[in-house]
This record gives C-alpha cells, sequence and structure tokens, in this order.
C-alpha cells in the first residue's frame, strides 16, 4: 500500500492562493474580481490612516468590514516600516497595533502577515513566532509551486507580473500540466498590490489570469490561512505502524492518496485504510 500527502480538500491535486497588500481602494475591485471566479485571496492591511472615509487612497472601515467577511484579513505592520531597520520590540509594537485597530473590523483573529517591504531576518522571524503569527510571506518569487517547510518564510510563485519574462497565464498553464503535481501537494501562489494594476493600466493581466485559473474542478481555492490550517492538518496524521490505519487529530477532513487514488481522513477520527484504494 503506497500513501501520499499529496492531496487537497476534495481530493484536489492543485491549489491557489492570492496575496494583496497595503489595503488601498483597488483592493474592493480586485476582491469583487476573485469573487466573480471562485478565487480566494488574503489582503495584508496596514493600519495607520484614517479610516472614516476622509482618505481616498486606503480602504475605509465599511470596506475593511466586508472584505474581511469575503477574503482573508492579514497583517502588515502598523506603518509599514521596515522590520529590520527598528529594534526587535518596536516591531512587536507595530505587529499589537496592527492587530488592536483591524481586529475589531474583521471580527476575528489576524493569524497572518506579509513582510513590509518583503524585509525579515531571523529575529523578526523569531519574534512573530512568539507573538504566534502562524506565517509571514516574503516577496522573494521562486518561480514554484512547492508548498512552505517554514511558513514564517513563506516565498511565492511569483509577482502578478510573472517571473524572468515569463507571464502568470504561461506559469499557470505550467502548473496545471505539471504530471510531477502527484508527488506532492501543489501550490501556486500569487501576490502583488492591486493600485499596480491602476498605476500601470494593466488590470487586463489580472482580469485574464482570474478567468483562466478561475472556476476549475481540479483546483482548491484558499486564502493563506486555509492553506495553513490545512496543512497543519494534514502533518499530525497519525499512521499506525503497518500503515493500515491513520488518525486524524484536528478538526479538519484531509485527503490523502492510497495507491493513486483519493482517500478522505475524516476529522477527529480514525481510518481504516484497507480497500480504499
Amino acid at each position: 500500500m503506497k500513501i501520499t500527502l499529496n492531496r487537497w480538500p476534495g481530493g484536489k491535486t492543485h491549489a491557489l492562493t492570492m496575496s494583496y497588500d497595503d489595503g488601498v481602494k483597488f483592493d474592493v475591485r480586485l476582491s469583487k474580481l476573485f469573487d466573480a471566479h471562485g478565487i480566494r485571496g488574503t489582503f495584508h492591511l496596514n493600519s495607520n490612516y484614517a479610516m472614516d472615509g476622509s482618505n481616498d487612497w486606503h480602504l475605509n472601515a465599511d470596506e475593511v468590514r466586508d472584505l474581511a467577511a469575503r477574503h482573508e484579513l492579514s497583517l502588515h505592520m502598523h506603518t509599514h516600516p521596515f522590520p529590520t531597520q527598528m529594534p526587535l520590540a518596536h516591531v512587536a509594537d507595530e505587529v499589537a497595533e496592527n492587530r488592536r485597530i483591524l481586529e475589531p473590523l474583521a471580527g476575528y483573529p489576524l493569524r497572518g502577515m506579509s513582510y513590509p517591504y518583503g524585509d525579515f531576518n531571523d529575529g523578526v522571524v523569531d519574534l512573530l513566532r512568539a507573538l504566534n503569527v502562524e506565517y509571514s510571506r516574503t516577496t522573494r518569487a521562486t518561480g514554484k509551486f512547492d508548498v512552505p517547510g517554514d511558513f514564517l518564510r513563506w516565498d511565492p510563485t511569483c509577482h502578478h507580473n510573472g517571473l524572468n519574462g515569463v507571464s502568470i497565464n504561461e506559469l499557470w498553464d505550467k502548473f496545471i500540466s505539471d504530471r510531477y503535481s502527484f508527488a506532492k501537494p501543489r501550490l501556486f501562489y500569487l501576490w502583488g498590490h492591486s493600485f499596480e494594476f491602476d498605476r500601470q493600466d494593466n488590470w487586463n493581466v489580472i482580469e485574464s489570469f482570474c478567468e483562466l485559473a478561475g472556476g476549475r474542478g481540479d483546483v482548491w481555492y484558499a486564502t493563506n490561512i486555509e492553506i495553513v490550517d490545512y496543512l497543519n492538518a494534514m502533518r499530525a496524521l497519525k499512521f499506525s505502524a503497518d500503515n493500515t490505519m491513520v488518525q486524524n487529530v484536528s478538526p479538519i477532513d484531509v485527503f490523502i492518496s492510497v495507491d493513486g487514488e483519493p482517500v478522505c481522513v475524516r476529522a477527529n477520527a480514525i481510518t481504516h485504510l484497507e480497500g480504499k484504494a
């Protein structure tokens, strides 16, 4: 019996997550585009600006609430500083203030972050871990489709402008057609800033991508924290010595492959694998 930890919810073989920074007005248009194609996004917000409607660049309080209800709201530090250029105590203050302002609007704890300017070091990572921040995205595009080993050093696949002359649509086609996908979970992680579409007059780039990537039956569309929760549940599975039983100690159903076929390991239950393939 060959067991492989390579499936997303529903037994799907591929997953897509989106990640956009700064909490600007253009997030409204972008999030509605995601909604139209069944795509899930995470929006990382700063919080040192007026949310009473007087600010015509950033989201107001009602827009933040609406965004948080439809997608994931996440941290981006209070003032968008360079984290490595300030005392760690100030980094902790920035994270705490970001949470203090945004969490009442979101209506849930904010568990993840993206690094302002992509700036971090080991000290910042260790601090975030101590503060119970569960993930943080870098800006180091890899062009790969791997899941992260360390969620606090989460490198995306690419920026929405593509990578090394390869467009996001071309990368997506490679992602979907890659037959190596059965060896491990495959993840396409796209990041950027929504204001770039307006500044560069290229909304067609993300519109085309969403039309291409959205609405597929073989892709799980998830927020950043949904990816984290699912992978943590998968990594916590407990197998018997002979691999005929598996216990899922999490509240999330997890799918695995048994001899190449998808098998659901139910939440908070023991699943017997004989005859499942």
